[in-house]
């Protein structure tokens, strides 16, 4: 049977939204519509590729990202009371998030069970609450609790990813809360684990504490995992961030060091349906990325990041993985920027990690090198919505290292591509 959902979703929000707007206590009523766009058509060799080049692990910076097609729009309706009460009711849905594959009209999109349409945050928090105070906040629901990324290799580093809920005040002027949110590792697979592995984490944050000329953030999570045995129950991590300028200069930086262990080995607050590790698991992790203003017309990005095990890492003993990467960008005029991006990213562990690795594979090393012309309606480093035309050449140190993140002949390969992004 199928369903028109535009007629049926507009029918139902008119309805929802006429019965609120009536109550004779409510002062403001609304809907916001926000979103995001991301659609890459990358060619090497005359096909489509299915491989980000080991962006995900901080490895390139360039245009890599793999969705041909992947829309995102986040619905919010927010309403305030007489009373000083107020809520918001937030959808974000998505759609393509790591398709590679160029669709035509023939339906066959609908034949791929990957990277379909999904529901990805559906909460309702509610604030104003005459008993909790002006400052204070509850929301329930599925959400992407305070996520952090980086802003060349866009890998997010801090999350909580999952169902739950939280409660969120101002103590002095900072933002503290505390949140409870769980995810299912294996959610989603067309067949489960016969014993789910929930995993769980408790958020602690404090946000906002202003020192050394920038500001501080604190997060403590501590995590745990059903059905794992008592070597893998359990994790803790913990993070600081320092917000402040580009290092003295004018622009903006985000610094940030995180531990993890067990449960919150990856960068230890970065949680979601891939959380998990056994009582050898232990790591670091290090960022540091912003934006440099140095003229009217030439800005700078930058990112430095370095994750590495204490003891094991992703199962992998003595792993360590950094990237360095800056993009320069100067502004034409209103409705074109120039862009050129460098990046040096390194891999290395133990032998035999990840599979067994041996010989030319344990170590890697990747440069990248793009050059773009951004045609946009706003040429500042971030304007959007803009089409991209690049081309971006990767090299590897030798030919085991180029087939890690997927260049399947020789130890370099040149991508050429166009990149159209909008949010709004």
């Amino acid at each position: 049977m199928k369903f028109k959902l535009v007629p049926v979703a507009a029918a139902i929000l008119s309805t929802v939204g006429a019965f609120n707007v009536s109550a004779s206590d409510v002062v403001t009523d609304g809907w916001e519509v926000h979103g995001y766009a991301s659609m890459n058509y990358r060619m090497v060799e005359g096909e489509t590729v299915d491989t980000e080049y080991g962006k995900p692990d901080y490895k390139t910076a360039g245009t890599h990202g793999k969705s041909t097609n992947q829309v995102e729009f986040t619905v919010k309706k927010h309403t305030e009371l007489e009373n000083g009460t107020w809520s918001d009711f937030v959808v974000r849905t998505e759609y393509g998030n790591g398709n590679s594959y160029a669709y035509t009209s023939s339906g066959s999109q609908k034949q791929n069970d990957e990277a379909q349409f999904e529901v990805k945050e559906t909460f309702v928090e509610i604030g104003g609450l005459s008993f909790l105070g002006d400052d204070t906040s509850i929301w329930g629901g599925q959400r992407f609790l305070n996520r952090a990324s980086g802003i060349l290799s866009g890998e997010f580093w801090k999350q909580s990813s999952g169902v739950g809920a939280g409660i969120q005040t101002k103590l002095d002027g900072k933002t503290a809360g505390i949140a409870l949110v769980s995810a299912d590792p294996d959610a989603g697979n067309a067949t489960h684990d016969a014993e789910r592995t929930t995993a769980t984490s408790l958020d602690f944050y404090y946000y906002g504490v202003k020192a050394l000329g920038g500001s501080f953030d604190f997060d403590l999570k501590v995590m745990s995992q059903a059905n794992k045995g008592d070597s893998a129950d359990s994790g803790l991590g913990a993070s600081i961030t320092y917000n402040r300028d580009y290092y003295g200069f004018d622009g903006w930086t985000q610094t940030a060091i995180a531990y993890g262990e067990g449960v919150a080995q990856n960068r230890g607050v970065n949680f979601g349906g891939w959380a998990g590790g056994d009582d050898k698991a232990q790591s670091i992790f290090f960022t540091s990325y912003g934006v440099l203003n140095i003229s009217d017309k030439l800005q700078m990005g930058s990112e430095l990041t370095y994750m590495a095990a204490l003891d094991q890492l992703f199962g992998a003993e003595d792993l360590v993985r950094y990237i360095a990467a800056v993009r320069p960008s100067y502004k034409m005029n209103d409705n074109l920027r120039l862009e050129a991006t460098a990046s040096y990213g390194h891999e290395e562990g133990k032998e035999g990690y990840f599979g067994g690795r041996t010989g030319d594979s344990i170590d890697s090393k990747i440069i990248n090198l793009e050059v773009a012309a951004a045609f946009t309606v706003n040429a500042d480093y971030f304007g959007r919505p803009q089409i991209k035309p690049y081309i971006s050449h990767i090299k590897a140190d030798d030919d085991a290292s180029a087939g890690i993140i997927g260049i399947k002949s020789g130890d370099s390969e040149t991508i050429f591509g166009i990149h159209t992004e909008i949010w709004f």
